[in-house]
């Protein structure tokens, strides 16, 4: 089988190259031992090098957490009212519509007969007030009587044809009389409203009925279910809780370091879920405040319609991008520390030339060069550089094409 260079991947090549020059360093030490003279071709052999052009692409400046994944809406519902919770409808898992879907039931046993006690009372309220309207109508046509005979006696006692003691006595009844009206249009008015107030008690009563059956509050799925038929119920107390998984939010908490970086609307968050890949993301909210403790603040986004498998209670493998711009990159291995200096090896006339650069962010193995004499395409040793010096003569086995 005839070998073939190009047929090497770029890991064995730099291994090949590097295995070469060792076996040339042991021959020529061994040699020098024995007080031989080495083999000028030996000695003069180039350094095997790969070279790799610089590119411009995007950098960005990452930081990768651990986030979780919850409901944007939730519900966690208790009983309205007091007593045993006689059915639980609904089981974890089950879907549930807003207003439809019923979840459970308080015994509603008490609560009919104090309905049905509220009606009675009711109902003695109405007659009560009928029975003062009755009394009211008696006593304002008792009144128009007894203004007719004061009317009269009046007339009388101008024509002196009765006493004047007559008439006081005709005035003081219809003055009376003027008073029971009073008195049976309060009592009609307070009958109107001990009405009132029982048909508010029938109403409240009825209204505790009707919550004795609790429907859903949200559309989503039951999650928990807390409580079982047969256990006291009351208010507070949760019986199940809905999660809307129609809309989610992955949280997060970062170091306080970067809050300033963090813009909601803005700020990217790269989101991965049970090896699902979400794709990058808009930051939605940052707390206001850093916790003072922790020294960490939250930050969260909104995720619509998320792909089945992303619900909540999920852990969320977050890249949030702080920073992204475009620049030159070189492969990270072509960057090295020289005289506490980072420099990239590159090649003119088969000799390496040493550069001083400074570097910036770095991606996936390529490093950004944010200031140097270095340009656009300009090809710089991926591999071999950690044999070389400015100045060594090399062999450029091939460019590796980023």
């Amino acid at each position: 089988m005839k070998f073939r260079w190009k047929n090497l991947s770029n890991k064995q090549r730099y291994i090949a190259g590097l295995s070469a020059i060792i076996f040339i360093l042991i021959l020529a030490t061994l040699l020098k031992s024995r007080g031989d003279t080495p083999d000028k071709s030996l000695v003069n052999r180039r350094i095997p090098v790969v070279l790799t052009p610089a590119t411009l692409q995007i950098f960005e400046q990452r930081v990768v957490v651990q986030g979780n994944v919850e409901a944007k809406k939730f519900a966690i519902v208790s009983p309205r009212i007091p007593g045993t919770i006689e059915a639980v409808f609904v089981d974890e898992g089950d879907s549930v519509i807003a207003n439809e879907t019923k979840l459970f039931q308080t015994d509603a046993l008490k609560l009919k007969k104090t309905v049905e006690i509220k009606k009675h009372e009711l109902a003695v309220a109405q007659c009560e007030r009928r029975e003062k309207l009755a009394n009211l109508e008696k006593t304002e046509a008792d009144l128009h009587k007894t203004e007719l005979d004061y009317n009269r006696f009046k007339r009388l006692f101008e024509k002196q044809a009765v006493t004047a003691d007559a008439l006081e006595q005709q005035e003081s009844r219809y003055k009376q009389i003027l008073a029971f009206r009073k008195y049976a249009q309060a009592q009609v008015d307070l009958s109107a409203e001990k009405e009132h107030q029982a048909d508010a008690a029938l109403a409240i009563s009825e209204k505790d009925l009707a919550d004795a059956i609790v429907y859903a509050p949200i559309t989503g799925k039951i999650s928990r279910r807390l409580r079982e038929p047969g256990e006291m119920g009351q208010p507070g107390q949760p019986v199940v809780r809905i999660d809307d998984t129609s809309v989610v939010e992955v949280s997060a908490y970062l170091p306080a370091q970067y809050y300033s970086k963090i813009i909601p609307g803005q700020t990217g968050m790269n989101i991965e879920v049970s090896e699902i890949d979400i794709g990058q993301q808009i930051v939605s909210y940052k707390s206001p405040t850093i916790n003072p403790k922790l020294r960490t603040f939250e930050i969260k986004c909104i995720i619509k319609n998320p792909p089945q498998g992303v619900v909540p209670g999920a852990i969320a493998q977050i890249e949030v991008v702080l920073e992204s711009r475009k620049g030159l990159g070189v492969p990270a291995v072509a960057i090295q520390k020289r005289n506490y200096q980072s420099v990239v090896f590159v090649i003119k006339n088969d000799t390496a030339h040493m550069l001083s650069v400074k570097t910036g962010l770095e991606n996936d193995g390529w490093t950004e060069i944010v200031d140097g004499d270095l340009t656009e395409k300009t090809p710089v040793v991926s591999m071999g550089q950690y044999l070389i010096e400015d100045g060594t003569l090399v062999s450029v086995q091939k460019e590796q094409l980023p």
